[in-house]
């Protein structure tokens, strides 16, 4: 496993990221225990999680399965750069007034309950899993002061932020000389490049680590025609990649993918995750294993070095938006 700096941090990070989204939901608590004992086995480091994960009427038990498993002891924690994020209305039904956002009433209660179900004492890396537009970031970073003396948590990170809340945060945080926001969770890959627009240069300008989702676009560029061919399209035959396929553009786009990664014997999948890994800012993509044996992927693609001449391909196939400002502004 390689490992790299997140943002402008001293904190070493993987560059594959567990993404742990799947448990419960999909993946049951042995099996994900399995999931995380491989990971760390394979040197990945970095974990990432939500209070609202497991969804439905069992939000929160995602982080109750990773609890249990720093539980079992041994050096799981201390192995793991523990992420996790607040925002969402972990209340039953509609949100009770001050139960979900980022109020300073509402980050105190998600960290506490949060710490609770995950068993430990302090989160390594704290998300706002969305903006706010109503909590002004004064009132965040005070919230965030308090809980940082008392190591609670240890840095901050962003999710899903355009690049003026980026900006925004940081400003405010830079007048009082705080650290501000150190990473940046959103959805970039191949397919989805829009980030490149204003997201990725806010992240680079102020020193934020880009934490990809959706590395493969819910499975699209892992390989999806092969397996429908095959007949073993899985999940992956809906959510973004059912959407993107229904365009005959894009099917296009991926049988010319799936047909340059097998001309050169890769992997799409591991393509795809190699791709994100060259790109500037890029920490390390998240991925999000069902099973023990779908690491295995995401391992290899760390070592996997693209040439100039494969990059170059790649960007014919599906070209990104090109340089901000230049890309909209003439």
């Amino acid at each position: 496993m390689k490992y790299t700096q997140l943002g402008r941090t001293g904190l070493q990070v993987s560059r594959i990221v567990l993404g742990t989204m799947n448990f419960g939901p999909q993946t049951d608590e042995a099996a994900s225990h399995a999931i995380m004992d491989t990971a760390l086995g394979a040197g990945i480091n970095f974990f990432d999680t939500a209070n609202v994960y497991g969804w439905g009427a069992n939000k929160g038990r995602t982080e109750e399965i990773i609890g249990s498993w720093f539980a079992q002891g041994g050096d799981r924690r201390d192995k793991t750069v523990l992420a996790t994020k607040l925002n969402a209305n972990m209340a039953e039904g509609e949100p009770w007034p001050n139960h979900h956002k980022l109020s300073a009433v509402n980050i105190r209660r998600s960290v506490e309950a949060s710490l609770k179900r995950l068993r430990t004492d302090h989160i390594d890396l704290y998300q706002f899993h969305h903006i706010d537009r109503l909590t002004p970031f004064e009132e965040i970073w005070q919230a965030i002061d308090v809980l940082i003396a008392q190591g609670k948590i240890l840095y901050v990170g962003s999710s899903n932020f355009p690049g003026y809340k980026i900006a925004q945060a940081n400003e405010i945080a830079a007048r009082t000389g705080r650290l501000g926001l150190v990473s940046e969770q959103c959805l970039y890959n191949l397919a989805e490049r829009r980030a490149e627009m204003e997201i990725i240069p806010a992240a680079h300008e102020y020193g934020l680590g880009v934490i990809p989702w959706s590395p493969l676009h819910g499975g699209m560029l892992g390989g999806i025609l092969r397996k429908e061919r095959e007949g073993t399209t899985g999940r992956s035959k809906g959510g973004l990649a059912a959407q993107a396929l229904a365009e005959p553009a894009v099917r296009k786009q991926v049988e010319a993918y799936e047909e340059l990664a097998a001309k050169h014997g890769l992997d799409p999948a591991e393509v795809a995750l190699a791709w994100l890994l060259t790109r500037p800012g890029v920490a390390g993509p998240i991925v999000g294993p069902r099973t023990a044996d779908q690491l295995d992927a995401a391992v290899r693609a760390v070592e996997l070095d693209l040439t100039e001449e494969f990059l170059s391909a790649l960007d014919d196939i599906f070209p990104g938006p090109g340089p901000s400002p230049e890309a909209f502004a003439w």
